[in-house]
């Protein structure tokens, strides 16, 4: 191997001054394993030592050249006097024990580096083979990259006096503004009252049969978040094209009957409706991706683009594709589900997320949904932070109920909403909450 090829990013220095400072220092193993790995080590010898070190710390035992030794020996990577000097030669180098952790810093930088090499030239193989598509380069790319992002995230104890004085802090913020404590608004205050608002990193579901205004309930929260907020809303329509679900919004904002909008049957009073409702959407960041068939890859690789994101919307989701092909659909929407959820949390926004209800509801006296009706797999019910279900009942045709029935964060119950079903329109009643008596 050529450590000195200029081409290959490496550290020989860096390499031996970390295996030197543990065997000087021992007990900053236990932080540099936070910091790199022994995959991370570029020469064999000195990834080897690495892992002699990791195995000695995984049993409590001291590490010191003698043990290190031994424990190379044993393992039969290389004999004992080999050892010796490779240890010898690894203490005479480390400047410093004290500074271990930027010796760390810098060996993680360069495997990264080669990682990142060696990825590229994946790439490119893949990119001059005629054997898969363009699309699914792109996406086996993005995740090869975006893997080493990942490994990237290290965590540590806090004191709990550290916590409890951020928390103080945070309070007296509150207290100033109390409404920076809510999550980001639904636009319906009795559902904000309940949800407390949708909170960042949250996978927040709304279901229905099909027909019951999903589609059209997340819609009108996605417009009111990018309008109040001055956020970027971004929303994948997987049922409908971005044309029809914008004319919904157009008749939303412009109070036309929608079936006059699609129909194209205006009147000239209609025209000036319809273009400051123009106007008005115009100004919203509201982002539409109609693609079919989309992965939760896909949509992380879109998201990556968005400066400034509040709420993300997917309608919905056992339209979804996963990211493997798998033959039993329960595992698969389980599959996408956990994505949804992880993709929440990485981004640190709400994504309010449409879901279809299986036949068992409406066998069911007045069709009242429940967690157990969430179509294809068990798996939505436990990834999501809050689920809402929208229920009309029988000769009910102008109200809607909107179910809490699982809120991580607050109550649950139940909220009466206004459905104006001409302009796809929920709004507020003014008496329009039920607490659960079990919460």
């Amino acid at each position: 191997m050529d450590i000195q090829n200029a081409n290959i990013p490496v550290s020989y220095e860096a390499e031996q001054s970390v295996l030197g400072a543990v065997i000087l220092k021992p007990e900053c193993f236990g932080d540099l394993i936070n910091l790199v790995s022994g995959d991370d080590f570029y020469v064999d010898e000195h990834r080897e030592i690495f892992f002699a070190m990791h195995d000695l710390f995984a049993q409590s035992r001291n590490i010191d050249h003698v043990t290190v030794t031994e424990t190379l020996v044993n393992k039969g990577v290389m004999d004992a006097e080999r050892a010796r000097q490779a240890l010898a030669r690894i203490i005479n180098a480390v400047p410093s024990a004290a500074n271990a952790a930027d010796y760390a810093r810098i060996v993680r930088d360069r495997a990264v580096r080669r990682a990142l090499i060696n990825i590229c030239r994946e790439i490119q193989e893949s990119a001059s083979s005629e054997a898969d598509s363009a699309e699914h380069i792109l996406e086996v790319a993005e995740k090869k990259i975006y893997s080493l992002t990942d490994k990237n995230i290290t965590g540590s104890f806090r004191h709990i006096k550290e916590v409890i004085r951020e928390n103080y802090h945070r309070l007296q913020q509150l207290s100033q503004n109390p409404e920076e404590s809510a999550g980001l608004p639904t636009g319906f205050s009795a559902i904000d009252n309940l949800l407390v608002g949708m909170g960042a990193g949250d996978m927040v579901l709304v279901g229905a049969r099909p027909g019951v205004g999903k589609t059209s309930f997340t819609m009108n929260i996605a417009t009111r978040a990018s309008k109040n907020l001055g956020k970027t809303v971004c929303v994948f329509s997987l049922e409908m094209s971005a044309e029809q679900l914008v004319m919904r919004m157009v008749s939303n904002e412009a109070r036309i009957d929608n079936t006059i909008l699609r129909s194209g049957r205006l009147l000239p009073e209609h025209w000036n409706a319809v273009a400051l409702a123009a106007n008005s959407l115009s100004q919203c960041d509201i982002l539409i991706d109609d693609t079919a068939g989309m992965s939760v890859t896909m949509m992380k690789s879109r998201l990556r683009r968005i400066k400034n994101l509040g709420l993300v919307v997917i309608d919905y989701l056992q339209l979804m594709q996963g990211e493997s092909r798998n033959d039993n659909r329960a595992q698969e929407v389980g599959e996408i589900s956990r994505g949804i959820k992880l993709m929440a949390k990485e981004f640190g926004v709400p994504v309010l997320t449409c879901a279809q209800l299986n036949r068992a509801v409406e066998a069911r006296k007045e069709g009242v949904p429940q967690l157990s009706d969430l179509r294809d797999s068990g798996s939505i019910e436990q990834d999501a932070d809050s689920v809402m279900f929208l229920h009309r009942k029988e000769n009910e045709e102008q109200r809607v109920q909107v179910i809490i029935a699982k809120n991580r964060h607050g109550a649950t119950g139940t909220v009466e909403l206004g459905w104006t079903p001409q302009f796809t329109s929920f709004y507020t009643l003014e008496t329009n909450r039920t607490d659960d008596p079990g919460e």
